[in-house]
């Protein structure tokens, strides 16, 4: 689904990361999109089971420019912080072009990307901790997204996601990573596709053993 994200704000930690990406992954959403702490280098841990070569991860320099990057294509923008107008999760729509925006994990989201949110929310607690860990919370939040969007019988099942175009890219680069990759140094397009995924073009030997 190229219309369901999360944009995290400085999420540091590894194992939270990797999870959310992991949570990206079964959810079937096609990116993530982070805003990073300059001079931290970005890590992941074995929590992400290799789902960080099927999400993409946009990088943004700012939350402000991540922000109006999404609104730009239509998400709404739901931030995750508690405050007298935040809405129970349960109660909002996510059906339409959704982001959930996340912050650090100690931190939560800076007054900044409270301010330009769409529209807040939270996830109600019957014990004593006033918030979960935020891996855990981005899955409550996609899943929800999930449940929704298969309520309504709008979740795509054959490639409807992405247009034409954009699904043949995805296709490509997931099937010959190291073509796509020798393509992208030398200026070209990406060989066309048979039926049965196999290159319709003659490639020097040398790219061929890298399919």
């Amino acid at each position: 689904m190229a219309d369901l994200t999360v944009l995290l704000e400085h999420v540091e930690k590894p194992h939270n990361l990797s999870a959310i990406l992991r949570s990206c992954d079964a959810v079937g959403a096609l990116e993530a999109h982070v805003v990073s702490i300059e001079g931290r280098p970005r890590t992941f841990n074995s929590t992400a089971q290799g789902s960080q070569k099927w999400v993409a991860l946009q990088d943004h320099v700012d939350i402000e420019s991540g922000i109006i990057q999404l609104k730009e294509r239509g998400f709404r923008l739901f931030g995750t912080h508690l405050g007298v107008s935040a809405t129970d999760y349960r109660d909002c729509d996510f059906t339409g072009p959704t982001a959930f925006v996340l912050g650090a994990e100690k931190w939560g989201l800076s007054e900044r990307a409270k301010h330009l949110m769409d529209e807040a929310l939270f996830i109600p607690m019957r014990g004593m901790v006033q918030s979960l860990n935020v891996s855990v919370a981005s899955a409550t939040l996609l899943f929800e997204a999930l449940r929704q969007r298969e309520m309504a019988g709008t979740v795509p099942t054959s490639g409807e996601g992405l247009d034409r175009d954009r699904y043949q890219q995805v296709l490509f680069e997931w099937a010959y990573p190291q073509v796509a990759e020798w393509c992208r140094h030398q200026g070209r397009p990406y060989p066309a596709l048979n039926a049965e995924g196999e290159l319709l073009e003659q490639l020097p030997r040398s790219v061929k053993l890298r399919c």
